[in-house]
């Protein structure tokens, strides 16, 4: 299975980056027949235009059968990397088309049906006012406006994942998100 890995965290040190970034890779290294591969948009540097970094990208989108994204949540939207990242990369006619209905109506088509997805955010609030208050906006919003337009219904709300005050909680609440991830991955692996 080919797996890409994208993470849209800038600080190494993150749990993004120490705790599910690198419980994915661990995993998935440990397994035969997972080939990874990894995007960090903050190291490459990802911005609008940068054509052959893009193109790159496009390319491990193609390559990939399972893709992970993994990004913080900031002012209810993922960073803006990320955010750069499905701007870019998934663009009509690469990631999706649109299909008319009628005059004025169309729905879009996706072209990655096939490839599986995983997603994990990490926000500083706790769930209760993002889920009610905020309606759960950012997973709603991602679901809806990216995941249904570039991988098609299945699946996508079920796996992305939110881990709540992460900077707040204990190192025994972080371990607990972990081992969601972990047997995410794992049982990613069997299939």
């Amino acid at each position: 299975m080919n797996n890409l890995v994208i993470i849209g965290h800038p600080d190494k040190k993150s749990f993004c980056h120490n705790g599910i970034f690198s419980t994915i890779t661990k995993i998935l290294s440990q397994h035969q027949n997972q080939n990874t591969k990894t995007i960090d948009l903050y190291e490459d540097k990802l911005h609008e235009g940068k054509k052959q970094l893009i193109e790159s990208y496009k390319k491990k989108v193609l390559w990939a059968e399972r893709i992970y994204f993994i990004s913080p949540i900031w002012w209810f939207r993922l960073t803006p990397k990320m955010e750069t990242f499905f701007d870019e990369v998934f663009a009509p006619g690469f990631a999706y088309e649109f299909v008319k209905i009628t005059k004025i109506y169309a729905y879009p088509k996706s072209y990655f049906r096939h490839k599986k997805i995983r997603c994990y955010l990490t926000h500083g609030a706790p769930s209760i006012p993002v889920k009610t208050i905020y309606l759960n906006s950012v997973k709603l919003r991602l679901v809806l406006g990216v995941f249904t337009f570039v991988f098609g219904w299945g699946g996508n709300w079920k796996n992305t994942k939110q881990f709540w005050s992460v900077p707040f909680v204990s190192d025994k609440k972080r371990q607990k998100y972990l081992r969601v991830v972990e047997k995410d991955v794992l049982r990613d692996c069997k299939k």
